[in-house]
């Protein structure tokens, strides 16, 4: 700040929450400095995180010392459908539905993800597969690379809860019941110091509803934990086919689950509605996969995912949504099917 006073300078600190661990004083100190030596410094300081809660917490809770001092903000998020297939477009012309799942599977508009499968022409499935699972890949290692250090010495008992919820067993007590230890502590750093996973209500349930199911939010990630973490000990012997059979394996259950994140960030890109999510009765029964409501219009989607347009059943939708449905007598109601046709 002193030098700056005479000759006018950028300043960019990296993985600026680290100072969390390392040292939470330096907080306050910088606190102290910018607020006696600011008026007379020109100093342009950039500050990242590629933690986005931690970032969000240290200048945006009223208790941090740096709480109201930034004066910019900048949150770097995915790059969306509409560009992915842009970039699809530039790159491989030709490609299909599957393709362009396969694509945003891994990638989940990532940039990084992205740039790395442009370089290697990596578009299809199976091409995706082979990048994934080469010798020297860098997807590999990479959910380590992400997340040990931000996890520090407890990283096993996270890296267990994320494999579970990428392995669908997505419920606290289906998860403790596993590990036979309580989890509440690590799913909140999770949750919120981490950002990696969300809590899932039914669409309409009441605010202290214990019906919670937990998702993992990042594309890659849970596809990582799914296949990579899970089968480590394969990978680790360097029996690499053994995995990508694995994953042709339960691919179309997978990227099923996949296709309806897909249509959920497609209709969000819409900005036509005012709340999106998913619904499920008493004992996870009559799973709805996409509800859109749009209250201004008075108006409701209701939407089957299936790869397959002939797995669509708009009837048995219907039953399915018939209790949800007399809660909006005065709405119109769309029941839909979405498939990889709808793409």
């Amino acid at each position: 700040m002193n030098l700056s006073k005479t000759v006018h300078f950028t300043l960019i600190i990296d993985e600026f929450q680290e100072f969390h661990s390392v040292n939470p004083a330096i907080y306050s100190d910088m606190q102290h400095i910018w607020d006696s030596q600011k008026e007379a410094s020109k100093i342009n300081l950039i500050l990242c995180g590629s933690v986005y809660p931690m970032m969000k917490k240290i200048f945006e809770q009223s208790r941090e010392p740096l709480f109201g001092r930034a004066t910019q903000r900048m949150h770097v998020k995915a790059l969306d459908i509409v560009t992915l297939k842009e970039i699809l477009n530039d790159y491989y012309p030709t490609y299909t539905s599957e393709d362009l799942l396969a694509f945003y599977m891994i990638t989940g508009g990532v940039a990084k993800y992205v740039e790395l499968l442009v370089e290697a022409d990596a578009f299809t499935l199976e091409a995706i597969l082979d990048e994934i699972f080469s010798d020297n890949s860098l997807f590999l290692d990479e959910g380590k690379n992400v997340l040990i250090d931000e996890f520090g010495k407890d990283y096993g008992n996270y890296f267990s809860i994320l494999s579970l919820i990428a392995s669908s067993k997505t419920s606290r007590v289906e998860m403790e019941s596993i590990l036979e230890m309580q989890i509440g502590g690590f799913l909140d750093r999770l949750e919120v110091d981490f950002g990696l996973i969300s809590k899932v209500k039914p669409m309409f349930a009441k605010p202290g509803s214990r019906s919670v199911k937990y998702t993992i939010n990042d594309n890659f990630l849970n596809f990582w934990f799914r296949f990579i973490y899970k089968y480590r000990s394969a990978i680790e012997i360097g029996n690499l086919a053994y995995v990508k059979e694995i994953v042709r394996r339960d691919y179309k259950v997978y990227s099923g689950r996949v296709l309806e994140n897909y249509f959920t960030d497609k209709m969000l890109a819409e900005e036509s509605w005012s709340a999106i999510g998913t619904w499920w009765g008493k004992g996870n029964l009559n799973e709805i996969d996409i509800i859109a409501l749009n209250e201004t219009e008075k108006r409701l989607v209701i939407a089957d995912v299936k790869r397959k347009a002939e797995n669509i059943n708009i009837r048995e939708l219907k039953q399915k949504a018939e209790t949800l449905a007399m809660h909006f007598k005065d709405y119109s109601i769309e029941y839909k099917g979405l498939s990889m046709d709808n793409m």
